[in-house]
């Protein structure tokens, strides 16, 4: 690899960088919004960069993709001010993990207007309420979303000497990066997991899991070393889907094993019932409702097309790009990101991509969940171990060796910059690795500690910081037409939508679920 590496290192620039970031409204007493979502921000249901993901106060703000991160964080930040602008007295809650809950009740479940597609993401979400409760649905993080660089894809694929097409050989490369990133994506929850401590409020509807904790004070239950909280089993990573064993070898596997857990019926869930007197409970009884509702650290993904299934999109486009998942929301940064963190994860996602990748068997799926659960709880802990390749080894030298790895990926993607971001990048993680009291989770404690505020305190305090800094700036008046134009256009395809003639809601359904 590095041979060719040093004589083209201008092949690994220009993939392409999206950013999609929830964050959950809270209102003047830190309380969750009950307010439905802004009107002045578009429709929820067909704006494409301001909408909602599971609960009506969880905002999610998308960028489109762009070759250049300053783009996208730009684009990032423009998308926050307008937000800001028209909030009124709310504020966006800067950390992952949710405050201000009182009883799942308190969690009001998006709402996406009249249409059969509108009702589906609306009935979709109550049936994660009745599975897994409403707090899950509270929970904010980021999606990093990376498309290797066409150049790229020539250049491997030519190197190779496969006789497969080039889309037949993006989309096992594409798989082979998945695989890597299973195996070491445990070093994003260390590096950058900012959701230590969790507000006792959360356990309200599940309190035999605060046996599990310590409590830091009291309003706050956390583990002394955990790194990502939102990762672990309390989180997103729940035991209900811990025995899919969803096939990431080929695609034509990761579709097959995906679309049987959809049409796979789940006794637990058939309790539950689809539909009474007219109400849907959940889109149907299954293992899973929809795709969306297995939650992985990265999604192969493509651009689906309106009303089509994303593993349809996969059987017929392929791979487009890859949707990484693992991070938190970073307290301490006004976007949740910064530039160095979107560089480093770049960088890291090509070395996953350049670097040999044996197909994953049943045994090792486990062996990387487990290795992401221990670095999720207490990942700072001194010595920590995981396994790799069958021996244990400690996090600290297995860090070492991935950023030494990424050492020539970062030099050949500085070939195009000045000053090197991505080495500089690199470099910041590194001490990190040497020093785990400089991670995001080490400074979130410390500064509840030096506070003497349990973490709804902290989250609501800085969140207020964070503000203080959109309200001191400005969007230029041309941005700022631009989203009040995009937000009323939303606005009128809504409409259209609703007032277009509709299948009857079953046989909506019905018709979603046949498609292969």
């Amino acid at each position: 690899m590095t041979h060719w590496l040093k004589n083209n290192p201008h092949l690994l620039s220009g993939g392409f960088k999206g950013i999609e970031k929830e964050s959950l409204r809270i209102n003047g007493q830190g309380l969750i919004s009950q307010s439905l979502h802004p009107n002045a921000l578009g429709s929820t249901l067909t704006h494409s960069q301001i909408t909602t993901d599971y609960s009506e106060a969880l905002i999610e703000l998308i960028t489109p993709p762009f070759a250049d991160i300053h783009d996208t964080l730009k684009t990032l930040q423009n998308i926050h001010q307008f937000v800001y602008e028209n909030l009124g007295d709310e504020q966006l809650l800067c950390a992952s993990m949710p405050c201000g809950i009182n009883g799942d009740e308190s969690i009001r479940i998006a709402e996406y207007g009249t249409s059969n597609i509108g009702r589906m993401k609306h009935v979709y979400r109550h049936g994660l309420w009745h599975r897994y409760g409403r707090t899950m649905q509270a929970i904010a993080g980021i999606h990093f979303n990376y498309s290797v660089p066409e150049k790229l894809w020539e250049f491997l694929h030519e190197q190779s000497g496969k006789s497969e097409s080039l889309a037949d050989f993006k989309n096992a490369a594409y798989f082979g990066l998945i695989r890597n990133f299973q195996r070491i994506g445990w070093l994003i929850l260390y590096l950058f997991g900012a959701s230590p401590a969790i507000c006792k409020n959360f356990f309200k509807s599940r309190p035999a899991l605060m046996t599990q904790f310590e409590e830091f004070d009291n309003g706050t239950l956390y583990h002394p070393y955990a790194t990502s909280l939102r990762m672990s089993d309390i989180g997103y990573k729940s035991k209900n889907q811990a025995n899919l064993a969803i096939d990431y070898n080929t695609l034509n596997g990761y579709v097959n094993s995906l679309s049987a857990a959809i049409s796979t019926p789940y006794a637990d869930y058939e309790k539950i019932g689809v539909c009474e007197n007219g109400e849907y409970k959940q889109l149907n009884a299954n293992v899973l409702q929809i795709e969306n509702e297995f939650y992985s650290i990265m999604r192969p993904k493509q651009i689906a097309l309106s009303g089509e299934k994303p593993t349809s999109a996969l059987r017929r486009g392929g791979v487009e790009y890859v949707e990484m998942r693992a991070l938190d929301l970073n307290p301490f940064q006004p976007l949740g990101v910064d530039e160095p963190t979107a560089r480093f994860i770049e960088a890291l996602l090509l070395t996953c991509l350049l670097t040999e990748s044996p197909e994953i068997n049943a045994d090792e799926l486990r062996v990387n969940n487990s290795n992401q659960l221990i670095v999720a709880n207490s990942g700072r802990k001194p010595n920590v171990e995981l396994v790799k390749n069958g021996e244990t080894m400690t996090l600290q030298n297995w860090a070492r060796e991935i950023l030494i790895s990424m050492q020539p990926i970062c030099e050949a993607l500085d070939s195009t910059e000045m000053d090197s971001p991505y080495s500089q990048a690199l470099n910041l993680q590194r001490e990190l690795v040497e020093n785990p009291d400089l991670t995001p989770s080490a400074k979130m404690l410390a500064a509840m500690r030096e506070m003497k505020k349990p973490f709804a305190c902290f989250a609501v305090n800085q969140s207020a910081e964070l503000a203080k800094i959109f309200a001191a700036q400005t969007l230029d008046e041309t941005t700022r037409q631009e989203f009040i134009k995009s937000a009323a256009e939303s606005h009128a395809k809504q409409n259209t939508l609703e007032t277009l003639e509709q299948l009857p809601f079953e046989k909506f359904l019905t018709h979603y679920f046949s498609q292969s």
